[in-house]
């Protein structure tokens, strides 16, 4: 995001080398089954940035969603034969914030049939596995975007998460899953959110470090019309920014037994 906001790089050239890392990942790891490069290419070319960009602003930057969120004219399939050819009219508002924060969706990652387990394989796609071992899962039910930050094929990507579905895809992976408190981050509609919405699992962010993640976090926190929304955070401060502090500030030396 550094150097998208200073111009060494564009938007265009990030989707180009997001293309080429599917182009060899995919094959092997099975975590992108729908991409949307061309909407991509599209809606990179027609950003305007604003004078003052609001927090977790991403300036271009190529991201991706879970499956278990529509984003307007891309297949939306939640891992099942139901919803096999169904293309919403209309984005998630998570998906929505995201846009107009400066992020450019390339493509769904892999879940269980609605979301429904801790192993990322369903009736319609290859069945996810991990970058690092591709004998062993990836995890669930954010596999396919654990799996894609591990692969490098993008920087930043949604997940949700109900009982681990971002934490514990995140650890099999070794990228950074952040289940936020009820009400931080947009749950969405039924309409929106396929059919476990009314279980309150709660959309986050997932990176492959936890600045990335709060970076992220920054982007789609708000919007939510919940009554307990959670607090906001103290004037001045973000999530990234917090992180960096915290990664600034000397580790105590610890003493474990086990």
């Amino acid at each position: 995001v550094d150097l998208l906001r200073a111009g060494r790089v564009t938007p265009l050239e990030l989707l180009q080398v997001v293309e080429e890392r599917l182009v060899a990942v995919e094959p092997a790891v099975h975590a992108v089954p729908i991409v949307c490069l061309e909407r991509a290419r599209e809606r990179a070319a027609k950003l305007v940035h604003p004078a003052e960009p609001p927090p977790g602003y991403l300036y271009g930057l190529p991201v991706l969603i879970k499956d278990t969120m529509a984003v307007e004219g891309v297949l939306f399939t939640e891992g099942s034969p139901l919803q096999a050819d169904f293309v919403p009219d209309e984005s998630h508002p998570l998906v929505l914030q995201l846009e107009a924060r400066g992020a450019v969706v390339v493509g769904k990652t892999n879940v269980p049939e609605f979301a429904a387990g801790s192993q990322t394989f369903n009736p319609l796609f290859p069945t996810t596995v991990s970058p690092w071992d591709t004998r062993a899962t990836a995890g669930g039910s954010s596999g396919g975007a654990a799996a894609a930050l591990a692969s490098c094929e993008c920087w930043l990507a949604t997940g949700s998460d109900l009982g681990g579905s971002l934490r514990t895809p995140a650890a099999f992976c070794g990228v950074v899953g952040f289940r936020v408190s009820p009400g931080r981050v947009h749950a969405g509609t039924a309409k929106k959110s396929g059919p476990l919405h009314g279980l309150h699992p709660t959309n986050g962010p997932m990176g492959r470090c936890v600045r990335d993640v709060a970076l992220l976090l920054d982007a789609i926190e708000g919007n939510t019309g919940w009554d307990f929304q959670q607090p906001p955070l103290p004037t001045g401060q973000t999530w990234e920014s917090i992180a960096i502090a915290g990664a600034a500030e000397e580790s105590p030396r610890l003493r474990l037994a086990w």
